[in-house]
């Protein structure tokens, strides 16, 4: 995309009482290779298909469309195909008896006599002008019913399954990319297919009812029917393919867009851009990119309007031909002038379902695109059965990882290569290294949230590989560093959505040291924290990490994993902690990970990791004697310390 230096906005940046200047605008930030969503990750393949290619693929995606909407509901869905079909009947009823006030109205004799006499078929007309017209009204009521519900059975089926994938999955970029297409438009997909295969039904029937009357009418009539809407049919492809083209061509020009927006409207950059005047620089590459897009799409205006223009030009020379050949079947006496004028109404009503065809078949192959991938990654990731899992024990004596390996998807370099250790009932036991040494990945395969490539991690005598992970995870406690900040109260983000009494919320808060945080609330526990929403609260990082704290203890599980639990805390904060996280841990069992150690001196075992492997174990007084890499990494830090 071509770009041009802004020199007019450096006077206006000058100007006293505005921003500092950012500099010249010589080159466009390029985000063209960024892939930050997937609204036109179809576009390329619309705008290289021809209508043909859209029709043979219909009969599969109304397939799809109908066995989800009877999946969300059988009533509605029955309802809506019935009443547009019924529609279509009282719509060439209505064609056919329009013939019979024709033929009286064009008959000899008095005019109050020629309309008394097309009276009796003016109120079939019109009776059948308001059945359809309830009847469409009910098929319109159905499906607008049923939209919301094949919605939600098409979110639910999806975040149903993205809580339940195993956490691998997340790591694995291919996983990523169909998670996103099928989430950001695919769900959104589901109730626009379904819509748009109805409409296709409705008009279709709609054609066909306006074809049967013609074919009924005079069999020459049908084929005049095709020549008067083929340009409509011409137009309207060409314009759309036009339109895929051209989306195709801004996909560069919207992933600038969308980033650039976010920058300026987004909470987590909101203080860098006021912090380093960034406000002026965004939006005059905001202003260049929205005149690029704005000047292509006024092209693609244009364009349109052409094929529209010619399309209508062709239409009306179609409309010419049907005329002539109505006139002169009419001269020669082969259909009779009430017949001409049914078929002049039948024909403008085919080219109305004509063109309402063509939209819904386009867009019913657009979403379908969507819809197909929402579709795959659903039947990609649901997991066929397994045999059934047996239940954890309610604790252990002992827990073991016995030579456990581990390799993230796209990686070449295991995380952990054959890793030993155990951990007694009662202990504290503390994983250390440095970053990258396997650490977290260790606890996450104690914890069920990985499943090791090989090795194995029992409990006592039981493999956890013939468990049931959901059933584990109960029987484990995980404070992690990156928590998640939830948009709750203050109780639900220790609750977690386990109930077992305010007394043990009240004292999983205070032994975090939380309580002192939730005591400065305006509404104590009930407080939301989230700021985004009304009487919302925001916390410190060391708040939430309190916060977090809490709601590790609050499961009160055999087993406590802390992964870095004091990352955010001060000085007396982290002591005190520490002090807590060892009087609680009397009788349970308490993996701590952390790179501060002097908060593992006093673990009844150390294992230092060291690029996936297990390269020392022991006391601290015992790992300090040895002069390896544990008695470096405390003595760097102690020298830290003591200068």
């Amino acid at each position: 995309m071509a770009t041009t230096p802004l020199d007019g906005n450096r006077e206006r940046d000058a100007d006293p009482g505005t921003e500092p200047d950012q500099g010249r605008i010589d080159d466009l930030p390029d985000f063209s290779d960024m892939t930050t969503h997937n609204w036109h990750a179809h576009d390329d393949t619309m705008s290289g298909v021809g209508f043909l290619t859209i029709a043979r693929r219909l009969p599969a995606l109304i397939g799809q469309a109908v066995r989800m909407a009877w999946e969300a509901s059988p009533r509605d869905t029955v309802a809506t195909i019935v009443l547009n079909l019924l529609a279509g009947v009282f719509t060439a009823f209505g064609l056919l008896a329009t013939t019979g006030v024709l033929e009286a109205l064009f008959a000899s004799g008095p005019t109050p006599d020629r309309v008394r006499a097309a009276l009796p078929g003016l109120l079939v007309v019109g009776a059948a002008a308001v059945l359809r017209t309830l009847l469409q009204a009910g098929a319109g009521w159905a499906q607008a019913r049923l939209e919301p519900q094949v919605t939600r059975i098409a979110e639910e089926r999806l975040y149903g399954l993205t809580s339940k994938v195993e956490l691998i999955r997340f790591d694995d970029p291919d996983f990523h990319d169909a998670l996103q297409r099928a989430r950001n438009r695919g769900v959104n997909s589901s109730d626009s297919v379904v819509g748009s295969a109805i409409d296709v039904l409705t008009a279709g029937i709609s054609l066909l009812a306006a074809g049967g009357v013609l074919g009924v009418l005079h069999p020459i009539l049908l084929p005049l029917l095709v020549v008067a809407v083929l340009p409509d049919a011409w137009a309207a492809v060409r314009s759309a393919r036009m339109r895929y083209g051209t989306m195709l061509s801004l996909l560069p020009t919207y992933r600038r867009k969308w980033i650039i927006s976010e920058l300026l409207a987004d909470r987590d950059t909101a203080a860098e851009v006021r912090s380093f005047t960034m406000r002026g620089f965004l939006l005059r590459v905001y202003d260049l990119v929205a005149r690029t897009e704005q000047d292509v799409m006024v092209t693609l205006a244009r364009r349109q309007a052409t094929a529209r223009l010619v399309g209508e030009a062709l239409g009306g020379l179609g409309a010419a031909l049907v005329y002539l050949a109505l006139g002169l079947l009419l001269a020669t006496g082969s259909v009779p002038l009430a017949v001409a004028g049914t078929a002049v109404l039948a024909v403008r009503s085919g080219q109305s379902s004509l063109s309402r065809l063509l939209f819904a078949v386009n867009q019913l192959y657009e979403n379908g695109l969507y819809f197909t991938d929402f579709v795959d990654f659903c039947e990609s990731n649901e997991q066929e059965p397994t045999g059934e899992r047996g239940r954890p024990p309610a604790g252990f004596d002992r827990l073991t990882v016995d030579e456990v390996t581990f390799t993230y998807p796209g990686k070449d370099t295991p995380a952990l290569n054959g890793v030993s250790i155990h951990i007694d009932r009662g202990e504290v036991i503390a994983l250390v290294g440095e970053n990258g040494s396997g650490k977290t990945t260790l606890s996450k395969i104690l914890a069920g949230l990985y499943a090791p490539d090989g090795g194995r991690v029992l409990w006592d005598g039981t493999d956890l590989a013939e468990v049931e992970p959901h059933l584990l995870r109960g029987n484990i406690a995980v404070i992690a560093q990156d928590h998640t900040r939830w948009p709750l109260t203050a109780r639900h983000n220790i609750t977690m959505g386990l109930e077992k009494g305010e007394d043990t919320v009240v004292r999983a808060a205070g032994v975090a040291g939380a309580d002192e945080v939730i005591a400065e609330l305006p509404h104590g526990y009930r407080t939301l924290l989230d700021r985004r929403f009304k009487d919302g609260q925001e916390l410190s990082g060391g708040q939430w990490q309190r916060i977090a704290v809490a709601r590790g203890f609050y499961r009160d599980a055999p087993l406590l994993i802390c992964d870095e639990p004091t990352a955010a805390l001060d000085a007396r904060a982290e002591h005190a902690l520490f002090e807590r996280i060892q009087r609680h841990s009397d009788g349970r069992t308490v993996l701590l990970i952390t790179h501060r150690l002097a908060s593992v001196r006093h673990a009844d075992r150390i294992y230092v990791l060291d690029h996936g492997l297990v390269v020392e174990q022991g006391t601290h007084d015992e790992l300090l004697d040895r002069e390896g890499i544990y008695a470096d990494l405390y003595n760097l830090q102690a020298r830290a310390y003591s200068r």
